[in-house]
C-alpha cells in the first residue's frame, strides 16, 4: 500500500509561488505516472498535472501550462509541483495521486488508487 502526504501549502499573493511535495511511503513510486489534483469549494476535482513514472513525459492543462511544472525525485520517493505566477483562481485544495502501470487513461481521476490527503493553497488578489 502506498501513502501520500501532502506539504507545502499555505497563503500567498497573486503573482507569487509556491512547491508542493507528495512524499509517498509503503512502496517506491519509481513504476508509478504521479498527478496532482486540485478542487476548489463547489467545484469538480481538476488535473493539473501530470509526469510518468521516469519523468520524461508530462501533461498539463492549459489553465496551468506555462505556470506549473511537476517534477518528481524517485531516489527521495517525491514528486513536486512548482507554482509560479499564482491567480486566485488556482485557490483549492491540491491532492497527489499515484497511478499503478496499466489503470487506464492518466488523465482522469479514476484511474488513480492510490491519493494523499490534501493541502490547501490560497492565492489573496
Amino acid at each position: 500500500q502506498v501513502q501520500l502526504v501532502e506539504s507545502g501549502g499555505g497563503l500567498v499573493q497573486a503573482g507569487g509561488s509556491l512547491r508542493l511535495s507528495c512524499a509517498a511511503s509503503g512502496r517506491t513510486l519509481s513504476t508509478y505516472a504521479m498527478a496532482w489534483f486540485r478542487q476548489a469549494p463547489g467545484k469538480e476535482r481538476e488535473l493539473v498535472a501530470v509526469i510518468s513514472w521516469s519523468g520524461g513525459s508530462t501533461y498539463y492543462p492549459d489553465s496551468v501550462k506555462g505556470r506549473f511544472t511537476i517534477s518528481r525525485d524517485n531516489a527521495k520517493n517525491t514528486v513536486y509541483l512548482t507554482m509560479n505566477s499564482l491567480k486566485p483562481e488556482d485557490t483549492a485544495v491540491y491532492c497527489c495521486a499515484a497511478r499503478e502501470p496499466n489503470s487506464g487513461s492518466w488523465l482522469y481521476a479514476t484511474s488513480y488508487a492510490h491519493w494523499g490527503q490534501g493541502t490547501q493553497v490560497t492565492v489573496s488578489s
